[in-house]
């Protein structure tokens, strides 16, 4: 049963108030992929020019995965939700973000003390959910074919929201090259863990790699719940003073900590190739308060909206500074 939190609550952060009934995207229990193409549509119908959306590649099962763009600069920064599948709440607040910044800059509006226009200069990309096919198993619409596989993938259990792999039991964030070699997984597609049998197997992320290395982001940040804290380091091709440096502007920003890996996470995550490959600055943005085996309860989305709202232009403000410094040195 689909519950939309009241809509007014979501916005009263909003640094536009009275403009509240122009947003179109809400707080939804589940976020889904269906959802996603709904508030996609409203959203290509009314901001057609501030607005770029189109497709990146497909799911396994063949959904799309979209991404939106808004702004002209040539460089970006590149934001990712919803890897796994009961994570799907990453992917709502994208695309609550994703609006207000388009309408921010259709309207020329400041967003709290930020210029939309910072956008003309660094573009920002929204990619808000890497894996429909999981947020559909997570969510209990398995394919009445396959469902026996999908019960033994889930040791057992009818109950699927724990699930967090894509729709053959790859967890779609440990499928990068960077320390993929080293990192431990079951030895069979499971609702959690299972590396696959190489690098860039899933369809997914082949689609994400790909697209990634065709704009060639800034910054990246990859979305993930739970725990409320933010992964910033990885590898020896870092430059750390600079990335630190960013990583605490955006921890004082959002309220969440800097958080150190545990000794066993030793790679093959989406931001821990993008730091080794491109020796730009990533980071793996954990919200909502820590829950155990499940998506975290839709209401949270409230407050971990007013922590991200700003993460967009403070990266688009801190790129440009950096772009800039480069220009006259």
């Amino acid at each position: 049963m689909k519950y939309i939190l009241p809509f007014i609550i979501l916005c009263m952060w909003s640094p536009f108030v009275k403009e509240v009934s122009a947003f179109f995207v809400k707080v939804e229990d589940p976020y889904d992929y269906n959802a996603l193409e709904k508030d996609l549509t409203v959203l290509k119908r009314n901001y057609r020019n501030a607005l770029e959306i189109s497709s990146i590649g497909k799911s396994h099962f063949g959904k799309k995965i979209w991404s939106l763009r808004i702004g002209k600069g040539k460089e970006t920064i590149l934001f990712i939700g919803a890897h796994h599948g009961r994570e799907w709440i990453t992917a709502n607040l994208l695309m609550v973000m994703a609006e207000r910044y388009a309408y921010a800059y259709k309207q020329q509006h400041r967003f709290g003390k930020y210029d939309p226009n910072v956008f003309d200069e660094i573009a920002v990309v929204f990619i808000p959910m890497v894996n429909p096919d999981g947020i559909d198993i997570q969510q209990g619409n398995l394919p009445k074919k396959h469902e026996f596989q999908y019960i033994r993938m889930n040791e057992g259990s009818t109950d699927f929201s724990r699930w967090k792999a894509n729709g053959i039991g790859i967890d779609l964030n440990r499928q990068y090259p960077s320390g993929w070699e080293r990192m431990e997984s079951p030895q069979n597609p499971s609702f959690q863990f299972y590396k696959g049998k190489r690098p860039l197997q899933a369809a997914e992320v082949k689609a994400i790699v790909r697209y990634v290395k065709k704009i060639k982001p800034l910054v990246v940040v990859s979305y993930h719940s739970s725990g409320r804290e933010i992964y910033w380091k990885y590898g020896e091709n870092q430059l750390l003073f600079r990335d630190y440096i960013l990583a605490t502007k955006l921890s004082d920003l959002t309220g969440y900590p800097l958080a150190d890996p545990p000794l066993n996470a030793i790679g093959a995550g989406f931001t821990d190739w993008f730091i080794d490959t491109f020796q730009r600055p990533g980071f793996t943005v954990e919200i909502c308060k820590p829950v155990k085996d499940t998506n975290p309860p839709v209401s949270e989305l409230v407050e971990e909206w007013r922590r991200n709202r700003y993460v967009g232009f403070l990266l688009a403000e801190e790129m440009r500074k950096q772009l800039r410094t480069n220009e006259n040195d």
